[in-house]
């Protein structure tokens, strides 16, 4: 057991780099469109609306998800003067992601402290020397789980993927520490479980058996899982506490709650391709090398010996190496089985590779170990090179919503300072400074972090302020100019955000003929909440956004009413009903027909 001076140094370090890396300028660029911005409003609307056990966003229910982030995000939303002190409603929005991430940090950090052999090349004079060398592993931990490329965008982005992976490795490391202990525990990681399944659904239930299910096979106790772990007990616990908010979302909303969530965003997203994301079975090996870099070869390393030593005995206080592994790779299997593959799936693996990376001095020998970091050395040299050659590959990067991007970038020293921070880590990582392996790793971890200042938050502001600030400025304007009863619309690009930022309940629209005949339908019949209906005599016009690649379409060329506002790519148009009712019955003539009515499993 660490000593209170060994935990009192270490947390610290991990919660300030936690910090640094999720919680430094989190509220200064606002909403992402899409998916981040519809979270964000439905959380909102719960908030302002009192009704915290259904979400809504643009007046229609959101049942892509249960409600713990939802919860989160407006208990956030409710602080006292929130437009003050969260004036773009991300601080809110994106809190419970990096409250979560960093959670991840410190339970992973005191799971390795605890349990870590916290050898390096096995060299300990003294007891109180063994206790400081057990901080480096479990930094080297925390910080290979919170640099992992899809963590820091994941830890930083509004949605319930960060907090998922939270709830759900921490109720792994908790079921670990509960099999390896002898003080019990059970009902942590039952109750963790929970919450997982309170953030995303089913899949955790899942998750969890698989991991256990693997571990077994990989040479665990079985008689020890079920004595300390209790899973019957267990899943009573996980289940008195999730389902009755499942049987309230029944209840109130039937059949269209079951067939969208259960039916559409669980069983068909693993049977069949959901949104066209549909990848090659190692999809998820690719995303493993990738998900862990700069550090993808010492997570090799240790997985291969963790592999390699499989069935031998070993006690439950030494098999975390080995629960990892399993953890690991009951994610790629079950997530490899999906029809619909998302890189996001594999966040839920990540603290398990940061586990092996930060175990491998124990499960390689010191020549290997130094070996894989000396390629990841080379790796980030080649960060460096390509962080340097930034002004060469710029210009190559196209996007309508990020219109000058080169431009904006140009003569900017973030690369530069990215290419020095890449280039100071693999030294320290080649031994410049002439530490310890393992200490090695650490000191190329704790000068990466520097990149989320440097590199990361201006770039990530750049990019707000070419795709976010367009939509946020046209809202801003269509609220003021907007007359009574005056519906808004957003054609060609749909941005959710537009919706948050309006505060409006808004038309959404594609590009195609039949969106023109759609939204022309739409005035006349939607019904939904924040819509009024209405004839063109009764309201004469409405207030559009639209895209200029939309605007420049065949079926919208000679539009009639008054431009308000430009923000590029983006025009705010006061149209004129009279002539979106005249080309919708041109259209019909060529045999267009309104969709807007028929079933869509995500339609906002």
């Amino acid at each position: 057991m660490p000593s209170f001076h060994t935990r009192w140094l270490l947390f610290p370090l991990v919660a300030l780099s936690g910090f640094v890396l999720f919680l430094w300028g989190l509220g200064q660029t606002g909403l992402v469109d899409e998916t981040p911005a519809l979270f964000a409003a439905s959380a909102r609307q719960m908030a302002d609306s009192g009704d915290w056990l259904i979400p809504q966003v643009n007046g229609l229910p959101r049942y892509d998800k249960p409600p713990l982030i939802y919860w989160m995000m407006a208990a956030f939303y409710r602080f006292p003067h929130a437009s003050q002190w969260d004036p773009l409603g991300s601080w809110a929005a994106r809190l419970p992601s990096a409250l979560a991430t960093i959670l991840t940090m410190l339970v992973l950090a005191d799971t390795l402290v605890r349990w870590s052999p916290a050898v390096d090349n096995g060299c300990f004079t003294d007891a109180s020397s063994r206790q400081r060398d057990a901080i480096v592993p479990a930094f080297c931990g925390a910080l290979a789980f919170a640099l992992s490329p899809l963590v820091l965008v994941w830890g930083r982005t509004e949605v319930s993927d960060a907090l998922f992976t939270s709830m759900v490795a921490c109720s792994l490391l908790m079921a670990w520490r509960a099999y390896a202990s002898d003080r019990g525990g059970w009902r942590h990681c039952w109750f963790l479980l929970a919450l997982a399944v309170l953030s995303k659904g089913p899949v955790a239930l899942v998750l969890m058996v698989l991991t256990l299910a693997v571990f077994w096979l990989l040479g665990a106790d079985r008689q020890r899982i079920r004595q300390r772990l209790r899973p019957l007990q267990g899943m009573v616990l996980c289940l008195g506490l999730s389902a009755p908010w499942y049987g309230l979302a029944l209840l109130r909303e039937g059949r269209p709650y079951w067939d969208s969530f259960f039916g559409y965003h669980n069983l068909q997203r693993f049977t069949t391709v959901v949104n066209n994301h549909q990848q090659p079975w190692w999809y998820y090996l690719v995303v493993l090398l990738l998900a862990s870099l700069p550090y993808t070869p010492v997570l090799l390393l240790s997985l291969g010996g963790c592999l390699r030593q499989a069935r031998l005995p070993l006690a439950a206080p030494l098999s975390l190496g080995r629960f990892a592994t399993a953890w690991l790779l009951a994610v790629g299997l079950f997530f490899s089985l999906s029809a619909t593959k998302l890189p996001s799936y594999w966040l839920v693996a990540t603290p398990a590779a940061a586990v092996l990376v930060a175990l491998a001095p124990s499960l390689v020998s010191p020549r290997r170990f130094a070996l894989s970091l000396a390629s990841s050395a080379g790796i980030l040299l080649l960060t460096a090179a390509a962080l340097a050659a930034a002004p060469l590959w710029l210009p190559w990067i196209e996007d309508p919503t990020l219109p000058d991007l080169h431009t904006a970038l140009e003569g900017r020293p973030w690369f530069v300072l990215g290419a020095g921070v890449a280039l100071i880590a693999a030294l320290l990582l080649a031994g410049v400074a002439g530490q310890r392996p393992l200490r090695r790793l650490a000191q190329s971890q704790l000068a990466l972090v520097a990149l989320v200042p440097l590199l990361f938050l201006p770039v990530w502001r750049i990019g707000d302020q070419l795709r976010g600030a367009p939509v946020r400025t046209l809202a801003s304007i269509a609220t003021a100019r907007r007359l009574d009863s005056e519906a808004l619309a957003m054609v060609g690009l749909r941005k959710p955000s537009l919706h948050f930022y309006s505060r409006s309940t808004v038309l959404f629209e594609g590009r195609s003929p039949e969106a023109l005949i759609n939204l022309a339908d739409r005035l006349r019949s939607d019904r939904r909440p924040g819509l009024q209906p209405s004839a063109p005599e009764q309201h004469p016009h409405l207030l559009v956004v639209i895209d200029a690649t939309t605007a420049g379409r065949p079926h919208w060329r000679g539009w009639s009413g008054q431009e308000l506002a430009r923000a590029e790519p983006y025009r705010l148009w006061r149209l004129d009903r009279r002539w979106l009712e005249d080309r919708a019955l041109s259209l019909r003539g060529e045999g267009r027909r309104p969709n807007w009515r028929e079933p869509r499993p995500e339609r906002f």
